[in-house]
């Protein structure tokens, strides 16, 4: 790459728009996106070109490459602005992925305004990171604690054996609880904001007003907690960087929210999942004990972001077998390079604990998830997946694996629900009041928020 980083692409290569493009989110894709990334390679190389709900772009594959538009911020920008289709107007009219890339927010800036804004969030982020701190030993208690009273809410409604959803009625009830407490959320941000992010990241019709209504609430709760600081993110926030406005902080809120509830809940997911499916290696891990592991090793298998946030080029650039043009934009695929590491490295490359820490699951490179934000993620998801297996003596997937229904989306493999059929290991663990009473919680981070959740898991489960 060094050797064409500033060169002009030659005059006789392709344009990406000129090129004849696959459709990515095809029902090949849905049914099986692993044969269509090799399909891609073998007729492309290691990088191709796809149309995503009828925007052509790059989609790299392979692992190397995927590395160098990671690494290398300087070529590859993540500030939509560098996108020249959408510059000059070429875009459909409504396209639902725009929606989420219009959101000034940190993940989208680059430079000295990335780092800026990187900072603040770390700084936000240290007291519940680090585990001797009293926000970080009560973050971590609460987690556990929370996962302890779903099993129990599950074990009242279903009995100490029978089924369940380890989505609706686990995973995301547990993630949103802990995002309730974090933020410093009132209850009546609850349920529809899950699947509003949902429907952004999914790029559903309902794309834009969704974001819309979901920014609009996290402004909200900036506001809110800018006129009653407590002992939360939001308020950190303001503390680390007190020239935050309401909207700017909305906005930090809506991303952090989107991979705390979205991303870390698939990687829950997809960790339950490749246990109950029998991954040799997976569930050897978490026999030893060894959590971080099990999830590593998912992760290899089944990232919990499929199709990475785009980056735009900033100069020419030659990348796998073609010239990418400046302001093209690029889809770095985890779960493709993920498919090439293990066929390059079989079992010598990937066998080993360092070794599987190469998964992308919290990218990588400038832009990769802080460390602060990537080890909270990393002890929730450990928690979540302990948890049910402390508590569970049998667990086994209710249906087929390939019956399992998938969300269908170009950034996400996440399953929109996980039935398992269960038998509790001991006496199931103890119900809050609230849960059956529909009362407020002591806890003041998390007021009211079970009550709430009850409705969520036990009500009409939109979307499911």
């Amino acid at each position: 790459m060094e050797a064409h980083e500033y060169a002009i692409a030659p005059a006789d290569s392709p344009w990406l728009e000129s090129l004849p493009v696959h459709p990515l989110l095809t029902a090949e894709f849905d049914a099986d996106p692993g044969a269509v990334y090799d399909w891609l390679r073998r007729t492309y190389g290691p990088v191709a070109p796809v149309g995503l709900m009828g925007v052509p772009v790059w989609l790299v594959l392979d692992y190397a490459e995927v590395l160098q538009v990671l690494r290398n911020e300087c070529q590859w920008r993540r500030d939509v602005r560098y996108w020249r289709a959408r510059a000059e107007g070429r875009l459909p009219h409504g396209w639902p992925l725009l929606a989420g890339y219009e959101v000034r927010q940190t993940m989208f800036m680059d430079d000295e305004e990335h780092l800026a804004a990187r900072s603040t969030l770390h700084s936000a982020l240290r007291p519940f990171q680090e585990e001797r701190s009293p926000q970080g030993w009560e973050l971590r208690a609460a987690v556990a604690r929370y996962a302890d009273e779903l099993v129990g809410v599950l074990a009242a409604e279903s009995g100490t054996a029978g089924f369940a959803d380890l989505g609706a009625q686990y995973t995301r009830p547990l993630l949103l609880m802990v995002t309730t407490r974090l933020f410093g959320c009132p209850v009546e941000l609850g349920e529809e904001l899950v699947m509003d992010l949902w429907r952004m990241v999914d790029g559903g019709p309902d794309a834009g007003p969704a974001t819309g209504r979901a920014l609009a609430a996290m402004t909200r709760l900036a506001a809110h907690r800018r006129a009653r600081p407590g002992d939360d993110l939001t308020s950190y926030l303001l503390l680390a960087d007190a020239g935050l406005s309401d909207e700017q902080l909305g906005r930090e809120l809506f991303m952090n929210a989107v991979c705390l509830n979205d991303i870390t809940g698939n990687m829950v997911l997809n960790t339950l999942l490749e246990v109950l499916r029998g991954n040799a290696s997976v569930r050897r891990s978490l026999s030893a004990g060894q959590l971080g592991e099990t999830v590593n090793r998912a992760a290899l298998v089944n990232p919990p972001v499929a199709n990475m946030c785009f980056r735009f080029a900033a100069r020419d650039v030659r990348l796998g077998n073609f010239w990418v043009r400046a302001g093209e934009v690029v889809s770095p695929s985890a779960a493709a390079a993920h498919q090439d590491l293990l066929a390059i490295g079989s079992s010598a490359m990937v066998g080993s604990t360092v070794s599987t820490r190469a998964h992308l699951g919290w990218g990588a490179g400038a832009h990769g998830c802080p460390s602060s934000a990537r080890e909270l993620g990393e002890m929730i998801v450990a928690t979540a997946v302990g948890r049910v297996f402390d508590h569970f003596t049998k667990a086994e997937l209710a249906i087929p694996e390939d019956q399992l229904p998938w969300r269908s989306g170009p950034v996400v493999r996440g399953l929109k629900l996980l039935p398992v059929r269960y038998e509790l290991s001991g006496p199931p663990p103890s119900v809050p009041r609230p849960w059956a009473a529909g009362e407020p919680v002591a806890d003041g981070r998390a007021r009211g928020v079970l009550s709430a959740l009850r409705r969520f898991m036990f009500g009409g489960k939109k979307d499911a």
